[in-house]
C-alpha cells in the first residue's frame, strides 16, 4: 500500500525532471490562458492578484532569497573561482552584446533584442552549476555558485542598458534592483536561520512568477521568438562557456579539470523575468518584451542541455571525467 503522502499526479517531479521545467511549464500554461482566455484572469481580487500581477513582487523576494544564502565563508580560491566566472561568463559577454549595440542599435539582429541578448547572456543556471560541480569538481567550482547569485536577476542587464546609452534607466531603478539582493546577503549572515527559512522560496514563488510573465505573452511570439531562442541557446552554450574554460585554463590555471567552465555556458531561468522588469523601469523595451521572454525561455532549455554535454566531452576529452563525490549537490 502507497504511503498517503505519495503523489496520485506527479506534477512538481515531472516539472522538475524538464530543464528549467520549473519555470517553463507554467510559462507556457500562463501564454496559453493569456491568448485564449484573458477575461478569466481580470475578475479582479486574489485572482488577479495572484496570477496575473504576481511577477515582480515574487521576482523581488526570490532575489532576496538568493542574497541570503550568500555568505562570508568563502576563502580566496573560491572567490578567485567565482570571479573568474562571473568576469568571462556575464561582464565579458554583456561587454560585447553593448559593442555588438553600437553597431546595429536596441533591435538587435536577427529578431534579437538587444535586451533578448542580454537578458539570455549575462547570467547563468546556478543549480545546473552546483549539480555538476557536485558531482566533478571541487569545493573551488562549488563555491563558484556565489558568481550566479550576483548574475541572476536583472541587475547586470540594468546595469549595462543604462551605463551604455541604450536605456534610460534611473539610478534609482539600478539601486532598487539590488537593495534586495544586498539586504538578503545582511540578513544571511547575521541570522543563519532566516537563511534556511527562505532556502525553498525558490520552488516556492517560480511557478506563479513564471505564469504571471507568461499571461503577457502572445503565442505568435513564442512561434517566432522561440525559434530563434533555439539558434540563440546553441550559440550561448559553447561561446560562454568556452570563455569560462579560457578563464579556468588560464587565469585559474585548472589543467585538466579546465572543461568544469563549459557547465557555466548556460541561461538561468530566473533571466525569463529580465525583460519584464527592464521594461518596468524603461516603458521604450516594452515593444522587445513578448519575444525576448520567448527567447530566453527557450535558451534556457537549449543551454540545459547543451552546457553540460559540453562540459562532460571537454573533461572526458581531458581524462578528467572522474566524479569528485559520488552525489551530486542538489540542483
Amino acid at each position: 500500500m502507497g504511503s498517503p503522502d505519495a503523489s496520485r499526479v506527479p506534477l512538481f517531479a515531472t516539472m522538475q525532471r524538464i530543464p528549467g521545467g520549473l519555470m517553463l511549464v507554467p510559462l507556457v500554461l500562463g501564454a496559453l490562458v493569456g491568448t485564449f482566455a484573458p477575461g478569466a484572469l481580470e475578475i479582479g481580487s486574489f485572482t488577479t492578484a495572484l496570477f496575473q500581477e504576481s511577477a515582480l513582487p515574487f521576482i523581488a523576494l526570490l532575489i532576496f532569497a538568493t542574497g541570503t544564502q550568500v555568505t562570508a565563508r568563502t576563502g580566496g580560491q573560491v572567490l578567485a573561482t567565482a570571479g573568474t566566472v562571473l568576469l568571462t561568463k556575464s561582464l565579458i559577454p554583456a561587454g560585447l552584446v553593448v559593442l555588438l549595440g553600437v553597431f546595429v542599435g536596441v533591435d538587435g539582429l536577427l529578431g534579437v533584442s538587444l535586451l533578448g541578448l542580454l537578458a539570455a547572456i549575462d547570467n547563468s543556471n546556478g543549480g545546473l552549476w552546483l549539480a555538476f560541480t557536485g558531482q566533478y569538481g571541487d569545493e573551488r567550482d562549488r563555491g563558484a555558485y556565489v558568481a550566479s547569485a550576483v548574475n541572476d536577476g536583472p541587475f547586470l542587464t540594468l546595469l549595462f542598458l543604462g551605463a551604455s546609452g541604450f536605456g534610460d534607466i534611473p539610478l534609482l531603478a539600478l539601486v532598487a534592483a539590488i537593495v534586495p539582493f544586498l539586504l538578503g546577503i545582511v540578513v544571511g549572515n547575521i541570522d543563519a536561520q532566516w537563511r534556511r527559512v527562505v532556502e525553498p522560496v525558490p520552488n516556492i514563488v517560480i511557478p506563479f512568477f513564471a505564469f504571471a510573465l507568461g499571461t503577457g505573452i502572445d503565442l505568435g511570439d513564442v512561434v517566432t521568438g522561440g525559434l530563434t531562442g533555439l539558434v540563440l541557446g546553441l550559440l550561448i552554450a559553447p561561446i560562454t562557456g568556452g570563455l569560462v574554460y579560457l578563464g579556468y585554463r588560464f587565469l585559474l590555471r585548472r589543467g585538466a579539470m579546465s572543461g568544469i567552465g563549459f557547465a557555466a555556458g548556460t541561461t538561468a531561468g530566473n533571466a525569463i523575468a529580465t525583460p519584464a522588469v527592464v521594461a518596468a523601469a524603461d516603458p521604450s523595451f516594452q515593444q522587445y518584451v513578448g519575444t525576448a521572454t520567448a527567447q530566453v525561455a527557450a535558451s534556457v532549455l537549449v543551454t540545459a542541455i547543451v552546457a553540460p554535454l559540453l562540459a562532460s566531452f571537454a573533461l572526458k576529452r581531458a581524462g578528467a571525467l572522474k566524479p569528485e563525490n559520488s552525489t551530486a549537490a542538489p540542483a
